[in-house]
């Protein structure tokens, strides 16, 4: 039979109670010591990401972009008048000069219209040549008739003097040398009469063949309108280079103003970039550029800024200056690089992936003993194409990254290895 020992029942339950205690006070110090450590540092390899070191000196200003070539001259030659377009003549391509014929339109009606200007033209002509003779027809009339007045004039002039002689000689009548006297007078008024009608038919003739001339004029004009129309249906280029397009077919009818082809000069050519529109703010006229081909590098200069913003950018005109590279052409895909000024004796660093000019950034900085970069607030000023400014909170010597460092979250400070 078993005893009952109460006090040995107590002991177990003590002890039991103890090592539970025991045991959640060890748990609580084992929490309390983790959550005391320090979260691990992130790693990241040196071979994944960009950074750059921090510089003083020449910093040059500049903005990029894409652009082609074309050429500094092109020139579209439209209709001057209606037409069908009967032949092409020279495909787009090939060298053309100013006689080059490119292609021939034809116009029946253009043609009918022609030929009956030239018709009236010689109609008209011939009315001037008609009157030219009747007038001078009608001055040799009044030129005689004057001839026989002054011829008269004069003969009674000669007969005065003599009836003067014989009165004073006592031989004739004081009424015969009267009679002579007024025979002169009547002959000197006709004589006079006759020189102002020859006036008069001289200013006649040169009224009524300027009236005819002026009809002779315009009927001219009309025929050497209808004649350069007609003469324009052979298309001919304006100046001479290279065709660069036709866009109408043979047998398509065609009015006067639309456009039949086009022609550059392929030995003057410019670049035309397109600028980023918040980079476009401060390019101006007569900035240096450099022009990448892939072929080689052309030096140029800012020639135009257009006003207008076109999805987002701003076109600019390059003006080429020296020999062009060899495979330079019309529509060459280039880079070009703006030059917009040299900053003397700055802090700047490349330009890192995120960050504006005149704008705070958060940079890591790598400390070059420990390797641990620690989040910076830096000030950025002005920036170019692969560098910008640093206005405050970095050093000469500070190596910084650039790359995006987004994937890291919020961690203050990453470590860098080797």
């Amino acid at each position: 039979m078993d005893i009952q020992r109460p006090s040995r029942k107590k002991a177990i339950q003590r002890r039991r109670i103890l090592t539970g205690v025991g045991i959640a006070l060890g748990l609580l110090a084992i929490t309390v010591a983790v959550n005391s450590l320090d979260p691990a540092v992130r790693s990241v390899e040196r071979g994944s990401i960009w950074t750059d070191t921090v510089e003083r000196g020449e910093m040059l200003r500049a903005v990029r972009g894409n652009g082609t070539l074309v050429p500094e001259e092109i020139r579209w030659i439209s209709a001057q008048t209606d037409g069908r377009v009967e032949r092409i003549i020279v495909d787009p391509g090939a060298r053309v000069t100013p006689d080059t014929i490119i292609l021939e339109l034809t116009n029946p009606e253009l043609e009918q219209a022609a030929q009956d200007a030239e018709l009236q033209l010689r109609a008209i002509e011939a009315e001037y040549l008609d009157l030219e003779v009747q007038l001078s027809s009608q001055l040799l009339d009044q030129q005689a008739n004057l001839a026989a007045a002054k011829a008269s004039y004069e003969g009674a002039l000669l007969q005065v003097e003599a009836d003067r002689e014989l009165f004073d000689n006592g031989l004739i009548p004081d009424i015969q040398l009267r009679r002579s006297e007024l025979t002169a007078g009547q002959l000197t008024v006709r004589y006079e009469m006759e020189q102002k009608r020859i006036e008069k038919t001289n200013e006649s003739i040169k009224v009524q063949l300027s009236v005819k001339r002026t009809e002779v004029d315009q009927q001219q004009a009309l025929h050497n309108l209808r004649k350069s129309q007609l003469d324009s249906l052979l298309v001919r280029s304006i100046i001479p280079g290279v065709l660069q397009e036709i866009p109408v077919e043979e047998g398509e009818q065609v009015t006067a103003g639309i456009r039949l082809a086009r022609v550059a000069r392929p030995d003057k050519l410019k670049a035309e970039l397109r600028i980023n529109q918040t980079q476009a703010r401060d390019i101006e006229i007569g900035q240096v550029a450099k022009i990448d081909t892939r072929n080689g590098i052309i030096i140029g200069r800012v020639a135009r800024i257009d006003p207008a913003v076109q999805q987002g950018t701003v076109t600019v005109d390059i003006e080429l200056q020296g020999e062009l590279p060899r495979g330079a052409r019309p529509d060459l895909s280039v880079d070009g690089t703006i030059e917009i000024e040299r900053l003397e004796d700055v802090l700047f660093v490349d330009r890192p992936v995120y960050g504006q000019a005149e704008s705070l950034v958060g940079l890591f900085v790598i400390d070059p003993e420990t390797k641990i970069a620690k989040i910076t607030q830096v000030m950025l000023g002005r920036t170019s194409v692969t560098t910008v400014e640093i206005v405050e909170g970095l050093e000469v010597g500070d190596e910084v990254i650039l790359s995006d460092s987004s994937q890291w979250g919020d961690d203050p400070e990453i470590r860098v290895q080797d």
